[in-house]
């Protein structure tokens, strides 16, 4: 049966404020952009301040009433994600939408986060995690709050590989890549449940974008190496803009129709492009198990517990 292509016709969020990771480039520049011009306050929370200043300055071009800001953020150190979270906290504020959408891919050799955690497991989903966790009370305190985790065609492919989550047994890029974006969609979904558990109102989604042209081609696998112009045609023939990559997440995060623990992508062949539709869910994200596991994992290396930072409704 055909999957339905879904209407991403952002509805107004003025009054509503906005918490955009990987905000100045990319599908986060995109989102930013529509949530902007839906009437959102943006919180753009970037890693390098002087890209993150030179992607705001752009964007109140296109949108100079709007309100955006920046947050430093670096989710490779946890020591970064708390601070970054504590500030917001700080406003005394309810936060209705976290979009989690900053990440990294492929880095072909074995990095690792401040606090010694494989780079992409650690980036990609454990600061996510914690970053969610922190700012659970500002989230729980908005009307109708929404937790945006961004997996990837990748999770297809991605394993649990629970005895070598830290890359102490050894390393592959893609392989690395893959659990964390099975990780991202595991963690949405633990997350919606966790949530219907406790009482605290969530709306936790994921979405892919499908084969779309990003800072994540151009240089993440190649840690900055430009690509050759005979690739980087390739490569735009073949893949999406970001215009219509950001669709599925933007669905996921604004749509009223978006379904608790819902998960989307790009309605074309193999889901590699076109228009955005309910996403198939990989069947090692469907093993509730090992996204407990994961889930029981994730809080014990961050020190991050969920049920600690609100109480239960």
């Amino acid at each position: 049966m055909p999957r339905r292509a879904l209407d991403t016709t952002v509805p107004d969020l003025t009054g509503r404020l906005a918490v955009v990771t990987g905000a100045n480039s990319g599908l986060g520049f995109g989102l930013t952009s529509r949530l902007a011009e839906a009437g959102a306050e943006v919180v753009m929370a970037v890693r390098n301040r002087e890209k993150g200043e030179d992607a705001r300055t752009r964007l109140l071009e296109q949108h100079p009433a709007a309100t955006l800001r920046l947050l430093d953020l670096d989710l490779a150190s946890l020591d970064s994600v708390r601070a970054a979270a504590q500030s917001l906290l700080d406003e005394d504020r309810p936060i209705d939408l976290l979009l989690n959408n900053a990440g990294i891919m492929a880095v072909p050799e074995l990095e690792r986060t401040e606090e010694g955690f494989e780079l992409q497991f650690g980036s990609n989903h454990l600061g996510p995690f914690a970053l969610t966790g922190h700012l659970l009370p500002a989230l729980v305190r908005a009307e109708a709050p929404r937790v945006v985790s961004t997996s990837s065609l990748a999770a297809n492919a991605g394993r649990w590989q629970w005895e070598n989550l830290n890359a102490e047994q050894g390393y592959s890029a893609w392989g690395a890549y893959g659990l964390s974006k099975l990780a991202n969609l595991s963690f949405a979904r633990e997350l919606q449940r966790r949530s219907d558990a406790h009482g605290w109102g969530l709306v936790s989604t994921a979405a892919h974008p499908g084969g779309t042209l990003t800072n994540l081609q151009t240089t993440g696998p190649r840690r900055g190496v430009a690509p050759s112009k005979r690739r980087q045609r390739l490569s735009a023939r073949i893949m999406q803009t970001v215009d219509v990559g950001m669709l599925p997440s933007l669905y996921a995060a604004t749509s009223p129709d978006a379904e608790p623990g819902g998960y989307y992508g790009p309605k074309g062949f193999l889901e590699v492009r076109g228009e955005p539709a309910p996403a198939r869910i990989p069947r090692a994200a469907r093993d509730r198990a090992a996204e407990a596991r994961l889930w029981a994992v994730s809080e014990r290396l961050t020190g991050v517990r969920f049920v600690e930072q609100v109480p239960a409704v």
